[in-house]
């Protein structure tokens, strides 16, 4: 190991050397799981009311090289690079795929692209791209821990775009077989390419949100082919020099890079699946609410006000956010309202339609907590909801953890039954079908090809 760079060294070895039998078999099956969830999710983005993938996909098919990549929705086969791109903004554009709540990530909306693409690319079997799947979800964890997931989002920065980028270089060195100098060069590669601003919230078509994850797999995925290629790269990312590290962040500490690296895979088994499709730190107040409107038996026409209690540090994403999927003064009128929330309403935006849900959403108010809430988070979103009713009187609720995540695990018929509603947007019952029965063997499938070939025709529900 090299003493100038102790820490990329270490993490481009472990890179080079994974095989998918060196993962545990929990860690497995939990990747099966979020994969099948996430799959369900990036299918259901092909919509039509999904302006952010209309334009990447329309965008893809003009600039696209010929390649062995699907371009999913859109019965084509290109390059790699593009169909990352691509499939990447599609799998963060409905909101709705697992997430890591401590870290502030969504690794699974860039792995599935990245492993679907490269293992179409190098005929790689299921379980291997699970493997992928699994190894970038953990690097982008490591990477995000050891930036500290908070200093990003204080200065801007979306933790998902920046480490995410390290995490598809690594599931990508490892489907195309890179050793361990190669490796070094791609995660450097990454590093130069990182990006990733909050600004994205100031974009109330939402095509720039999804658009962060499409860049964070193209990154990823050109940074290992450029190093296949044997293409020059900063050699100590992680170490010295302008390192990585201490460009995003004051307060960087590479110690979670390499601790418990191959034993530890909190990067995946921390991971949350989605019960509600909006931005992750609106769940736990969702729960809250669902929880007040059940145990009351409460009525929209009952309600006066809808109050939220958060963390000042995070704030500033879901106080009125012009982002429908951020902005809590429209996720809780809508769930409230209409007793249910779809992902189809950060698209359609339901005040215009919904006379209920514009009425509590002109009332609707964040309470910004510089107290216990503020110092729970990143590690908790804790969320108080506050109903003032018609009669006055109060009611309150606070919730810590959401339903999903792996306190509360979302049971297989919850899963089940989100897979269905979401693919039921864009499939036909046959599809839906055929597409559940690819994700359910992927592990055992010897390539990629029969999921992929679904995923590749256009909408036909």
């Amino acid at each position: 190991m090299s003493d100038r760079a102790p820490v990329t060294r270490t993490l481009a070895a472990f890179i080079s050397n994974f095989a998918p039998a060196a993962l545990p078999e929990e860690v497995m099956a939990y990747t099966h799981k979020l994969a099948c969830d996430g799959i369900g999710v990036l299918c259901a983005a092909m919509h039509q009311s999904v302006t952010a993938a209309q334009g990447i996909g329309d965008f893809a098919e003009d600039i696209a090289g010929p390649g062995p990549c699907t371009l999913i929705g859109r019965n084509r086969k290109v390059d790699p690079v593009s169909a990352v791109l691509a499939n990447g903004t599609l799998g963060y554009a409905a909101d709705f795929e697992p997430h890591h709540p401590e870290a502030i990530l969504h690794p699974i909306a860039v792995m599935i692209p990245t492993a679907l693409a490269l293992s179409e690319a190098q005929n790689r079997t299921g379980a291997e791209a699970l493997a992928a799947v699994a190894l970038g979800c953990e690097v982008t964890y490591r990477v995000s821990m050891a930036m500290n997931p908070r200093e990003l989002y204080d200065r801007g920065f979306h933790p998902s775009a920046i480490a995410g980028s390290f995490g598809a270089a690594a599931a990508s060195a490892f489907l195309l077989g890179l050793d361990e100098e190669q490796t070094v060069r791609a995660l450097g590669l990454a590093g130069l390419q990182t990006s990733g601003l909050l600004a994205w919230q100031d974009d109330p078509r939402e095509d720039a949100r999804p658009f962060q994850m499409g860049l964070a797999a193209r990154n990823g995925v050109m940074s290992a082919i450029l190093a296949k290629r044997d293409f020059g790269a900063p050699d100590r990312i992680f170490d010295g020099g302008h390192m990585v590290l201490d460009a995003y962040s004051d307060v960087a500490d590479p110690a979670p890079l390499t601790s418990g690296l191959g034993t530890e895979w909190d990067g995946v088994m921390e991971l949350a699946i989605k019960p509600y499709a909006s931005v992750s730190f609106l769940h736990p107040a969702l729960d809250a609410l669902v929880g007040l409107l059940e145990d009351h038996a409460l009525t929209p026409a009952q309600i006066d006000k809808i109050s939220l209690r958060f963390a000042d540090a995070g704030a500033h994403c879901v106080d009125d956010n012009p982002l429908k999927g951020h902005s809590a003064q429209y996720i809780l009128p809508v769930r409230a309202a209409m007793g249910r929330l779809s992902f189809l309403d950060l698209f359609i935006d339901r005040r215009e339609t919904e006379p209920e849900v514009a009425r509590l959403a002109e009332s609707a108010e964040v309470i910004r907590d510089t107290g216990a809430f503020n110092d729970a988070f990143p590690d908790f979103y804790m969320g108080e909801i506050i109903l003032t009713l018609t009669d006055g009187r109060t009611l309150s609720a606070t919730s810590n953890v959401a339903r999903g995540y792996p306190e509360q695990p979302l049971s297989q018929a919850d899963l089940d039954r989100k897979f269905e509603d979401v693919t039921a947007t864009v499939c036909s019952l046959p599809r839906r079908i055929a597409l559940a029965e690819a994700c359910e063997t992927l592990d055992s499938a010897p390539d990629v090809s029969t999921l992929t070939a679904l995923l590749a025709a256009a909408p036909d529900a």
